[in-house]
């Protein structure tokens, strides 16, 4: 039967294979129990154990590997990679939710918080992305990557973001350049880019201080959707990414923003 004829089989990942990095995070959490619910078998990475745990037992009887480990070097990647393989034989997806913010104005940030914000949002996604596409290019069928990218890599913010920001633009950067590099080869890059969700990385936002509600008012007044966004509604987007109804497309970022960059 055609996918024309069946259009739902564009988006079956049923016995696929996925690496989830981060995944004791909000938005890596969503990615594996989406992915388990979708049939895939999964390789569950994170460095807070029991909360990897925690995301493991919530994908219910889904075929799991858990990796206790951060994506934090070149051998920390490579083994991840090598553990998946040893386990289910291949990588057929790579989903890299892991990263992290440091919120403070450029006259308040020493510089080695700035790096570390563009070690583990940029060198830790650009190394898991390397060692996945060894695998993928040594088996020979393509593959899907899916980076986490933000409305912050196309816009700026006034409330101490330059990291950040800077972080994001740079994951766009590195989507569609090796969008460019690797579409010969049938393995497709791409980013999902939210603005305001719920999760460890914007609590500070809901706080009860002036300056929380201030940039709350401010996000709110620039959504059309009128809400803020909640990690499930990264569920769509992710299975179109990782799956064939997206083979056409890579290179591109996804912006799931409630409407934020439209205006």
């Amino acid at each position: 039967m055609s996918a024309l004829a069946n259009p739902l089989s564009l988006f079956d990942i049923a016995g696929k294979v996925a690496i989830v990095t981060g995944s004791s995070g909000a938005f890596g959490a969503v990615a594996a129990q989406v992915l388990a619910g979708a049939g895939a078998r999964l390789a569950l990475v994170a460095g807070n154990a029991k909360a990897l745990a925690e995301t493991a037992d919530a994908c219910g009887s889904a075929d799991i590997l858990s990796i206790n480990t951060r994506p934090s070097d070149e051998a920390a990647c490579e083994k991840i990679v090598a553990d998946t393989v040893e386990r289910f034989g291949r990588v057929d997806i790579l989903v890299v939710a892991s990263g992290k913010n440091d919120v403070a104005k450029i006259n308040d940030m020493a510089p080695a918080r700035f790096s570390d914000v563009m070690d583990v949002n940029v060198t830790q996604s650009w190394l898991m992305a390397r060692a996945a596409t060894r695998q993928m290019l040594a088996q020979g069928d393509g593959g899907k990557i899916v980076l986490m990218s933000s409305a912050r890599g196309l816009l700026g913010h006034p409330a101490g973001y330059t990291a950040y920001c800077a972080s994001k633009a740079a994951i766009d950067g590195i989507t569609r350049a090796l969008g460019c590099e690797l579409g010969p080869t049938g393995i497709t890059v791409n980013a999902i880019a939210p603005t305001v969700f719920r999760s460890p990385l914007t609590s500070w936002m809901f706080e009860d201080n002036e300056n929380a509600q201030a940039t709350r008012k401010g996000f709110m007044a620039r959504l059309p959707k009128g809400r803020l966004g909640e990690p499930e509604d990264l569920a769509g987007p992710l299975l179109f990414l990782v799956s064939k109804a997206s083979d056409f497309y890579t290179g591109h970022i996804l912006y799931a923003d409630g409407g934020y960059t439209a205006g």
